[in-house]
This record gives structure tokens, sequence and C-alpha cells, in this order.
């Protein structure tokens, strides 16, 4: 996990980072020491602002532009992009289901994530999930339990209001993986930074998205080995048990609810 020195002293961080996204619930100090390993060094996310190097926010994050998440070891990326050939989401998928952070343009004064969290939550329901409303260490999360496609998915929204943007990490795995895949992308939001820029934007729009040239290069490698490994003849084992059908329970609605309320 990435580490950054901080420009500014905690009191000075608190200043900028409003007192409702930070967690009230009993036990958040635990919770935040699980998810760094290293007590209190990582009290993200992070503004860009927040090192004195900017450049040593790079190291050991994927620079996707507006937001640089850690590096996942057991993660593979994978991007989409929209009709124009621009990143609309990047995603880590591991073992336990994927997960992606997102950043968006707010107030000043923050509490955007309390406006979106009553958005996510009622649309979710309109698309008849089961929805619950839980404390985690930046205050509420959104779970919905969507059973409306081939396979039931539990899908979860959390959100940091920051100084002039909100954070959003956005997680789908099956089930009896959710705490995992849950803890996975608490971690990656502890560790994200972000780059806001000095650009106006309108509040909701979704700061934009931008692959690095290394993190190109690294994806086009991955790409290019794949096809040879493909290339390579493989001999089917008449005793292995058949592929199983190509799971669909991450797409449809549940996939176009992770597009909705703030454009992610």
């Amino acid at each position: 996990m990435a580490l950054g020195r901080r420009k500014h002293g905690k009191d000075e961080a608190d200043e900028v980072r409003p007192t409702d996204a930070l967690p009230e619930t009993p036990g958040g100090d635990d919770l935040d020491h699980d998810l760094d390993g290293r007590g209190d060094d990582l009290d993200g996310p992070f503004d860009i602002t927040d090192f004195e190097d900017a450049a040593v926010a790079t190291v050991g994050r994927h620079d996707l532009g507006s937001v640089l998440i850690p590096e996942n070891d057991t993660a593979e990326t994978v991007f989409e992009v929209n009709q124009q050939g621009v990143p609309s989401a990047v995603w880590m998928v591991t073992p336990n289901g994927r997960y992606n952070v997102t950043a968006w343009a707010a107030p000043k004064t923050g509490g955007l994530w309390r406006e979106v969290v009553t958005e996510i939550a009622d649309s979710l329901r309109n698309d008849n999930a089961q929805v619950s409303i839980e404390d985690g260490p930046w205050g509420r999360e959104v779970v919905g339990h969507v059973t409306s496609g081939p396979e039931p998915v539990v899908m979860r929204f959390i959100g940091v209001d920051g100084y002039r943007w909100m954070v959003r990490g956005a997680a789908v795995g099956p089930p009896h993986l959710a705490d995992q895949i849950a803890a996975e992308v608490r971690r990656a939001l502890a560790d994200t930074v972000i780059r806001r820029g000095d650009t106006p934007q309108p509040v909701r729009a979704m700061l934009p998205l931008q692959l690095s040239d290394s993190l190109v290069s690294r994806l086009r490698a991955r790409a290019e080995q794949m096809v040879a490994d493909q290339a390579q003849p493989v001999t089917p084992d008449p005793m292995a048990p058949p592929e199983p059908a190509a799971r669909r329970s991450e797409q449809g609605s549940a996939m176009q609810q992770l597009r909705t309320i703030t454009g992610g």
C-alpha cells in the first residue's frame, strides 16, 4: 500500500475534510487500524495537495487522472470506454468480485454524499433490490442485495466528502464474498488520492478518468500476452469437468445501477 507524507498536520486536515465524513460508530478506530495495518499512518482518502511532492502520490498507485488508486496484486485492471473512446470506469477485478473508485465535483461545504446516499437507496429499491444502510469507517454505506439476475449479487456504495470533491467506492460480489470485497474497496478508499484540479466543474460532474502511459503500456503488454497464450494449442483433458457458464450476475440492471445517480 502506498504511503505519502502529508503536507499539513492532522488539525489542518480536519479543516478541509468535513467531520460528518469521519467514523462515528464504536470500533471505528479498530477498523481503521485493520484497513492499513499501520495504525494511524493512513487517514485517507487524500487530496493531491496533501503531498509536498505530487510525484510521491503516484508511487504504488494506478494514476487514473482524477483518482489515484492503490495497486492490488490480486486484481486485474479492466476499463470501460464510452463511444468517444474516453474511459468511463476502471474496475479492479479480484477473486472476491470487483470494485471501482470514482470522484465527482462537490461544493466546498461538503455534504454531497448525504444526498447521494438517499438517491442510490431509492434507485436500488426501484430495481427491486433489498436495501440497507450500514455504518462504515466514513459514515453511511448503501448495501443492495440484487436477486433479479441469474445469480444474486451484493452491491455496496461507500462515499467520502472532501474539499470540492466527493469520492465513491462501489463494490459488487456474490453474497458469500460480500464481506471480502467490501474490505477490499475500503482498503482502496483509505489510500486513494484525489486530483481535483482547479478547473471549475458543476456539482455532481464526474471528474474525468485518464489512463497514464505506464498503465496503458502494462495493459497492452498483458493483452499481447493473453493473445500469445491463446495461440498455443491446448489438448483438452477428457477427464476435466465442463467449463461453467459465463457469469452474468454482474451485468444488466445491477451494473446499470453503478452508472446511475452520479454518472459513474
